[in-house]
């Protein structure tokens, strides 16, 4: 039987408008769809009445599939011919470990292509008029990810030194760690942040306060995943700080 193909297909931030034409195109031919736990269920619509919808997302503190699993699945159904569909949230090769599922596939012979979406950490903070980069305010921008920054090696020092944005992904459950480590690397302790949660969706919520208060805020606030951490003057920029939540 010939091998069927897989796409890792970035459905973008949640905003079902945002989704490429080419990820709304693809997701009808598809047999199978994989289906991350942060992609907006109402894309199911452009998929293809016959084909399989297999839950397969990962949430911290939750039952969820494994990688090897997934890797697994993947593989099952290109295998047996089938045209599948990996639909992930924001962009594959953005924190959402496309890298890893193209290997696996790649290694055992399947054809894979990526399809790139918008990912949250530019959709988030434009939807609320946070330009990420500003010629008076930042000329570089850094994506970075919180989740287990208190095992891993990250050098707060030089990120602080870069200047810049800094945009953290799934940074919420780890931010007073984040906060300590920025401050202490010498970022200023007034530096304008913000958490966007939700961003692009209907219920998106955000709080902006200087950086040594924001971890407080987002707790008194309700801030949860999955959100957005912004740290930069652009966030100044867009006169967010001190804004209660939306």
């Amino acid at each position: 039987m010939k091998p069927g193909k897989v796409y890792l297909i970035g459905a973008g931030p949640g905003d079902v408008e945002l989704m490429t034409l080419k990820a709304v195109r693809l997701l009808g031919e598809a047999d199978v769809v994989l289906l991350d736990d942060l992609v907006n269920r109402e894309v199911l619509r452009f998929a293809a009445p016959q084909a399989r919808v297999i839950e397969v997302g990962k949430r911290g503190g939750r039952h969820s599939a494994t990688q090897q699993a997934i890797h697994e699945q993947m593989l099952e159904h290109a295998q047996a011919g089938r045209i599948v569909a990996r639909l992930k949230g924001g962009d594959p090769f953005v924190f959402g470990r496309g890298g890893e599922e193209m290997q696996c596939l790649q290694a055992a012979g399947i054809e894979v292509e990526v399809v790139s979406g918008v990912t949250s950490g530019v959709a988030a903070p434009a939807a609320l008029g946070i330009p990420l980069t500003h010629r008076d305010h930042a000329r570089s921008v850094t994506f970075l990810t919180g989740h287990g920054c208190n095992d891993s090696p990250t050098n707060w020092t030089a990120l602080v030194a870069a200047g810049g944005t800094l945009v953290i992904y799934m940074g919420i459950a780890n931010l007073p760690h984040i906060v300590e480590q920025l401050l202490a690397a010498g970022m200023p302790a007034t530096r304008p942040a913000a958490a966007i949660q939700h961003g692009t969706l209907p219920q998106q919520r955000c709080v902006a306060a200087p950086l040594a208060e924001l971890a407080c805020v987002v707790q008194a606030q309700g801030i949860g995943s999955p959100s957005i951490v912004i740290v930069g003057d652009v966030v100044g920029a867009a006169r967010l700080v001190g804004a209660p939540a939306a």
